[in-house]
């Protein structure tokens, strides 16, 4: 990795520089807001991307809303795992974080002592993001999107080179695809199972699935009134 960190003609430096280089030309509140939003925004709109993804899934009911729901409950299990898996890769490729090789970037995070590639804030958000686009299309691009934007916005902070960037959406994919099927099947029937107790309707049924639920009630306690009218007049 020694070849990464050096500049000149490396276009991962150059464009290291080019992005970081747009701080320095920003407003001081601008530079705080990325702060922010690069270190907490973009993964808390993430969760709350996905609460509202259950939300949907939830209003619509149906058969498929359990293995929807149990894919839901995959994106953040996704982004856990996928950072797990980036503690060995960090240690094994020990690249040191841009500051530490090149003068001149503006760093807007202080305090980041540990090794750079992969960036877990863009390995998290895209595990996410992919998970969600799984469940449903609209949702999944808009949490990509968040995970572009938090790409973008670690390399503009001085703390990721983009490769780093580029290395966390790959592995975040990589993570939520191919686990996504034995997810399923693991959390598919626990979900299931929860949502048929007497306090788990809340996880999957919403207002048709209580509708439904009320329908098949009513048919089901006739059925039986009609049985048992039979039975006496029998």
């Amino acid at each position: 990795m020694a070849g990464l960190a050096e500049s000149g003609s490396n276009p991962d430096v150059d464009l290291l520089y080019d992005i970081n280089g747009l701080a320095k030309d920003a407003p001081h509140w601008c530079d705080r807001a990325m702060e922010f939003v690069g270190e907490y925004g973009l993964l808390l709109a993430m969760v709350l991307l996905v609460v509202w993804c259950w939300w949907s899934v939830r209003r619509r009911g149906g058969e498929d809303a359990p293995a929807s729901v149990a894919a839901l409950v995959w994106a953040p299990l996704a982004a856990g795992i996928a950072v797990l898996v980036n503690v060995p890769i960090r240690g094994f490729v020990e690249r040191p974080r841009p500051f530490r090789d090149h003068q001149g970037l503006d760093v807007l995070v202080a305090g980041k002592t540990d090794f750079s590639f992969v960036s877990d804030h863009a390995t998290l958000t895209m595990a996410m993001g992919v998970a969600l686009f799984v469940v449903d299309r609209r949702f999944g691009l808009a949490g990509i999107g968040l995970a572009l934007a938090e790409g973008f916005c670690r390399v503009y902070l001085g703390v990721h080179y983009p490769t780093d960037v580029v290395g966390g959406f790959a592995l975040g994919t990589a993570v939520a695809l191919l686990l996504s099927p034995l997810a399923g099947a693991l959390l598919t029937p626990v979900v299931r199972a929860v949502a048929s107790t007497r306090w788990g309707g809340w996880l999957v049924r919403g207002r048709r699935g209580a509708g439904v639920s009320r329908v098949l009630s009513g048919t089901c306690g006739e059925e039986r009134a009609s049985v048992e009218e039979r039975d006496l007049a029998a």
